[in-house]
């Protein structure tokens, strides 16, 4: 005897259960925002009675996106006294916090596809990429505002500098997009993120564009510019800050004069030159890396040589400064970790559509990193240069 066999539809029964929630809570806070309108009148619906207060006057409806899908809410109008209600408010600090983690998702890095598919888990429906773009415009005022703050510190004694370059497109053409960024160690020792900003590429106009605009906020009292050698930086510099001193990045300037080093050589051509940078004054650092120049000559690196004596007197502008700051002041490593982080927060993205959107997204992590411990813990002790400073006038007066 054949038995019948029951042949459930698992995605129909789960489509039932949701609609069924759904109605559930569609029905259930509908019941409280006609409670809250009750108790605010102090009457039931077509009650009459001496103690009303107001008066209903119909209801308008509006969506909410819910742990249990989509709702429309009827909302009653009331006259004669404001409906104000718990329901909604405290719907809208989730809606609020909703938008404040995708905003926080895409601004680290996240992938829009990625955003898409754990809003479907979490709520059972993508948010399209098109409120994501909306959302994100909401956080671009608050980066902007940021980016633009007035520098109210003061003085900044060190500035490093550097430009990162992303990808872009223009025009129907993908091309490089450089964002140049500046950070800066304040009269209390703290690092300061203090601008960054597009730059078609790092050419003089650019570097001068974003040194006067950094001026212009309130960049004061730098003594010291820490970056790699680009000659268009150096030529804005000498013309914005002309009292400024010019420390070429030692790490850059490695690098530089390995570009022309075989590979086999290297390690022993790193130890000469990290000896030059481990004298204890300027002078016996010229003197040691006469030494070494004439040392690359005679292993028949005459191009190393030729960097190393054309490049090394720019390297050593740091030992003007206080012994206790050489390690800190004399690479551009501050500002690299903070590229490094850029970039992998970045590449996720790929292409930007366009410079401003990269240039977001380089600020929002760049705000983020200052609001860590990395902003909070004191970089340097800047009683050191004060003293040296003191000292200094005391022998100009005496």
């Amino acid at each position: 005897m054949s038995e019948k066999i029951i042949q459930l539809n698992e995605g129909i029964i789960k489509e039932e259960l949701k609609n069924l929630v759904r109605s559930s809570v569609e029905e259930t806070l509908n019941h409280l925002l006609d409670k809250e309108a009750e108790d605010l009148t102090n009457a039931a619906k077509y009650e009459r009675t001496q103690e009303r207060q107001g008066y209903r006057s119909g209801h308008y409806t509006r969506s909410l996106q819910t742990t249990s899908g989509e709702v429309t809410l009827r909302v009653p109008k009331l006259k004669g006294v404001p409906f104000e209600t718990a329901i909604i408010e405290r719907y809208r600090r989730r809606e609020s916090s909703v938008e404040e983690a995708l905003i926080e998702m895409y601004l680290a890095g996240v992938s829009v596809r990625r955003v898409e598919d754990i809003t479907e888990a979490l709520w059972g429906t993508k948010v399209s990429p098109g409120t994501i773009s909306e959302l994100n415009k909401k956080a671009y005022v608050h980066i902007e505002n940021w980016r633009n703050r007035p520098l109210q510190d003061g003085k900044y004694p060190y500035v490093y500098v550097d430009g990162i370059y992303l990808k872009r497109n223009w025009g129907g053409e993908y091309e490089n997009v450089s964002i140049l960024v500046a950070i800066a160690v304040n009269q209390e020792g703290y690092r300061e993120v203090i601008g960054a900003r597009e730059g078609m590429k790092e050419d003089k106009a650019s570097w001068k564009e974003f040194l006067q605009w950094l001026k212009g906020r309130g960049l004061d009292g730098v003594k010291l510019i820490v970056g790699d050698k680009c000659l268009g930086m150096l030529e804005s510099v000498n013309e914005v800050f002309p009292e400024a001193k010019y420390q070429r990045c030692t790490v850059h300037f490695y690098r530089n004069i390995f570009s022309v080093t075989p590979r086999s050589k290297m390690k022993l051509v790193a130890k000469m030159l990290k000896a030059i940078h481990a004298q204890e004054s300027k002078a016996s650092a010229r003197e040691k890396a006469k030494l070494v120049a004439e040392e690359l000559k005679s292993m028949k690196l005459r191009e190393a040589a030729k960097k190393l004596e054309d490049g090394i007197e720019e390297t050593l502008t740091y030992m003007e400064f206080p012994y206790e700051h050489w390690t800190r002041i004399r690479t551009n490593n501050t500002i690299e970790r903070l590229n490094r982080e850029i970039r992998r927060r970045t590449r996720v993205v790929g292409t930007f559509p366009d410079g401003n959107s990269a240039l977001m997204l380089v600020c929002a992590r760049l705000r983020h990193v200052a609001g860590t411990q990395w902003g909070s813990k004191k970089y340097l002790n800047m009683k050191h240069l004060e003293n040296m400073d003191s000292d200094e006038s005391d022998f100009i007066a005496g």
